[in-house]
């Protein structure tokens, strides 16, 4: 029986990085929280501290099939992120947010919820527009390497909208770009855990290309407030909006922060870049400081710190 004035949400990919801090933040604001998790890239780990929550459940599901629960609303996070486990299975990826995003706009249509995709701005593949406005469509690559998340998520974007306008559904479109901070898998090829786990070791760091490309960083709480604010704002807000830290920096500036903030005596080794990877990234968030009053509070060397100090414990446990 559900409690009156209390929501039922239902988090995919609830066990990854990204989707745990939102099931703890939603606990915290007194939702029930349904966890679903195929533990693809997501760990038991990351939620294990919430299994003895009362208003935590924790379901092992793949999303590619079709899910029948009663929820009021539903974040759609199920995807893995890093080039270096999307492409490992990438028929599987493109499934993931194809059919992953039928199914769940299938079960968000029968109970009525609404639903929240977490899009990603890699929509706009390599982009010859700088800094990245919602409006711009997109430099994308639909055969390469990077295509089976790239042409995935754009693909769920076409759906989410298509479902919108056919049948009125209250849907919510979050364009998300580079985001760190603790429960961030430690081998997942991403530029922040990368360089944290060698710099905490003395290794050499390994940069692509010659540094000079441009990433901006977004420190996982300030994302998960603007999730939850797109979720909880008006009808009229539909997005997509993009989210993101508009502060932009160069791949060899965060090398150098993070070996000075690890006290490390890492070196740099330059390698080649991979195909198809962006040289330049950056969000304009014109629309989520208009529409939600968003922007990222947390400064880059506070979130790598407080990184550095999660991924210090982890490395230090085994």
């Amino acid at each position: 029986m559900k409690v009156a004035g209390k929501k039922r949400v239902l988090v995919t990919g609830g066990a990854g990085f990204l989707g745990s801090h939102l099931c703890e933040r939603l606990l915290t604001q007194g939702d029930d929280v349904l966890c679903v998790d195929n533990f693809y890239t997501g760990t038991k780990d990351n939620i294990r501290h919430l299994l003895s929550h009362p208003a935590f459940e924790l379901m092992r599901h793949d999303v590619t099939f079709p899910l029948y629960v009663e929820v009021d609303e539903i974040y759609n996070l199920a995807c893995p992120a890093s080039p270096i486990h999307y492409q490992r299975h990438p028929v599987q990826t493109t499934k993931t947010s194809v059919h992953g995003a039928i199914n769940m706009l299938g079960l968000a249509k029968r109970v009525g919820a609404k639903i929240l995709q977490a899009s990603t701005s890699e929509v706009y593949g390599d982009p010859i527009i700088h800094p990245q406005t919602e409006e711009y469509w997109g430099n994308v690559n639909p055969i390469g390497s990077r295509a089976c998340y790239d042409e995935g998520k754009r693909c769920a974007e076409t759906l989410f909208f298509d479902y919108h306008r056919q049948y009125n559904l209250k849907i919510k479109v979050a364009r998300i770009f580079n985001t760190y901070g603790p429960r961030m898998h430690p081998n997942d090829g991403r530029v922040v855990s990368n360089f944290i786990v060698q710099a905490l070791q003395d290794l050499p760091i390994t940069i692509y290309g010659d540094g000079t490309q441009t990433r901006s960083f977004c420190y996982v709480d300030d994302m998960i407030d603007a999730l939850v604010s797109l979720m909880n704002s008006g009808d009229e807000v539909v997005g997509p909006v993009n989210f993101g830290n508009p502060e932009e920096y160069s791949i060899l500036q965060l090398a150098e922060t993070i070996i000075e903030i690890c006290n490390s005596k890492s070196t740099l080794v330059f390698k080649p870049l991979p195909s198809d990877d962006p040289k330049q990234r950056q969000p304009d968030i014109t629309k989520a400081e208009k529409l939600l009053q968003w922007y990222p509070k947390v400064p880059l060397r506070v979130g790598l710190a407080k990184t550095v100090a999660y991924f210090d414990t982890l490395l230090r446990a085994n």
